[in-house]
């Protein structure tokens, strides 16, 4: 496993252990054809600036133009869809989220018809917060740490019976994020290498899954925030983080690309395919990047404010 540290973000590799995967290309070309109805095939564009930059050819996979406004709404919907198909008198579903995943899971279980709650950590921007609720769902506040989510999504689980679509420690979510790879591939199926944002690693696990069925020379670079340490605990085997977790203090500055707004996570894979993809491994010459989301919140934009007066 390799590794480039460049003070923002870490990229690594990944290596396969060759332990068969709990779902394989079969399973996302069926999420693929399951989601179809409710989702946009992104585009993949081009930066002829930023290919310069690189010094390599980059293939951006415009998931902030997906519904709800990230990748997520590809795993919400596939393993909402299957909640349904399942149980036809499903209670409904409940999740937890920063904002995309319960905006995602609120759209699929409007999509299905099923009752949605979405359990989020009090701070979440106010643009999330109206979204989930324009979609239908109930929204629940908890405290802003992971052990008051999954506590507080539990709760609800059990006193309704709905069933937790967690935002990726799910293989059904997963295989959804991996229609990513299907479409990008499909696209350009001579990629190099594919960097993927890293958070929960769902999305990362279904490209990575994806990728492997389709093209098995292309490697998948995960890029996560500097302090992270996944990459390291990956390395050493054994977990490095504090119990309980805490969520990691990262700042990134918003970046334009093709005049779209992304998130900072999608900023963090464009800044890896410019400046840091060469030193983890013998630089390949054609990369894909996932720009996975565009939902900002306007207010905390570094050149707008709402409260600017003209």
């Amino acid at each position: 496993m390799e590794y480039a540290d460049s003070g923002f973000i870490n990229v690594f590799s990944l290596q396969s252990n060759n332990m068969p995967a709990p779902f394989g290309l079969k399973e996302v070309r069926e999420a693929y054809m399951r989601i179809s109805g409710c989702v946009h095939r992104t585009p993949v564009l081009k930066s002829q600036n930023l290919d310069s930059l690189a010094g390599r050819q980059l293939y951006f996979k415009a998931e902030n133009l997906q519904k709800t406004g990230s990748f997520k709404a590809r795993g919400a919907c596939n393993a909402v869809l299957l909640e349904k198909e399942k149980r036809p008198n499903s209670p409904g579903v409940v999740t937890h989220s920063s904002g995309n995943h319960g905006q995602a899971v609120a759209y699929a279980a409007r999509c299905a018809g099923l009752p949605c709650s979405v359990v989020v950590p009090k701070g979440t921007p106010q643009v999330k917060c109206d979204a989930i609720r324009d979609y239908g769902a109930e929204l629940v506040f908890c405290e802003a740490s992971p052990a008051s989510r999954n506590e507080t999504c539990a709760e609800i689980s059990s006193k309704t019976g709905r069933a937790v679509i967690h935002p990726f420690d799910n293989f059904d979510v997963m295989a959804g994020q991996g229609t990513i790879a299907l479409e990008l591939l499909e696209e350009v199926p001579d990629l190099d290498a594919v960097l993927v944002p890293i958070s929960g690693g769902g999305m990362t696990s279904g490209i990575a899954v994806a990728t492997k069925g389709m093209q098995p020379n292309c490697k998948v670079y995960p890029v996560e925030p500097y302090g992270k340490l996944l990459q390291r605990c990956l390395q050493s085997k054994q977990r490095m983080w504090p119990n309980p977790p805490q969520f990691i203090d990262t700042i990134a500055d918003a970046i334009r690309t093709q005049q779209m707004v992304v998130e900072a996570a999608s900023g963090a894979a464009i800044y890896a395919a410019v400046k840091s993809i060469e030193e983890v491994d013998a630089a390949p010459e054609k990369v894909g990047v996932i720009l996975c989301g565009g939902n900002v919140d306007l207010d905390h934009l570094p050149w707008f404010s709402r409260k600017t007066s003209y």
